[in-house]
Order: structure tokens, then sequence, then C-alpha cells
């Protein structure tokens, strides 16, 4: 997968996801701005999240994509880290889109903390605003 510092993306439309098995958050932001919007969560779960994220994909047309990859407190990685990091990879696959992960500890916390309605996409909103900053 792509680094944040490697990204040569020219356009300026990034999506985020939140991945989760059950519930994944979706978030739009650009390079312009450097903030990000929540969109929505896809309730859904294996194959049948593909169709809803196809869908926003083509709804928003984005330069590269970004995915929240968890990990533990200390850096080590657990189930739900190769979980996210396959899922960027199907992305890649799918879409043929750049795809940036991101290291998403906290992010559904501090969505939560700040009172999200929806955490799933404010966590991907999170993830996609980290990112932002990270370019020059």
């Amino acid at each position: 997968m792509t680094e944040p510092g490697d990204i040569t993306v020219r356009g300026s439309t990034f999506l985020a996801f939140d991945f989760g098995l059950k519930r994944t958050g979706v978030a739009v932001g650009n390079r312009l701005t450097r903030t990000a919007t929540p969109q929505r969560t896809i309730r859904a779960e294996g194959d049948a999240r593909w169709p809803p994220v196809a869908a926003v994909i083509a709804q928003w047309q984005p330069d590269a994509l970004v995915v929240g990859v968890p990990f533990h407190p200390d850096g080590a990685a657990h189930d739900n880290t190769r979980r996210a990091q396959r899922f960027a990879r199907q992305l890649h696959g799918r879409f043929g889109l750049p795809v940036i992960e991101i290291d998403e500890r906290y992010s559904t916390t501090e969505a939560r903390a700040a009172g999200a309605r929806d955490a799933d996409a404010a966590a991907a909103a999170i993830i996609l605003e980290q990112f932002l900053r990270s370019l020059a």
C-alpha cells in the first residue's frame, strides 16, 4: 500500500473508510481545505459491502482512498489490523485507485467523545483529516 508521504496523486478528492466487520464508516475530503466530512456508514458484511462501496466511489470519483488501520496501543498488530489491511488491498484491486493506510488508533473513541451521531462515519472523517494534514 501507499504510505502518506509517498502520495503522488495530483487530484484533490479523497474518500476514507473506517473498516469494520459489520459497519464501515465513510468520509470525503479534499486537499485544498484539508477537511473531511462524514458521509455515511455502510452496514454490510462480507461481499455485501462491495456494492455500496462501489456506489460511494462512483458518486465522489476520488483520486485516492484512505483506510484506517487499527493497532494495539503499543503498536502491535491484531486481527482487525490484518482485516483492515486486507480491505485496503481489495479496494486497490477492485477499483485501481491508490490506497493509503493510516494508523487509526482511537478514532472511533474520539468520534464518540465528540458526540458524533454516526461514530463510524465521524471516525472515517478523523482518519481522513489526519491523512490530509500529512500532505505537503
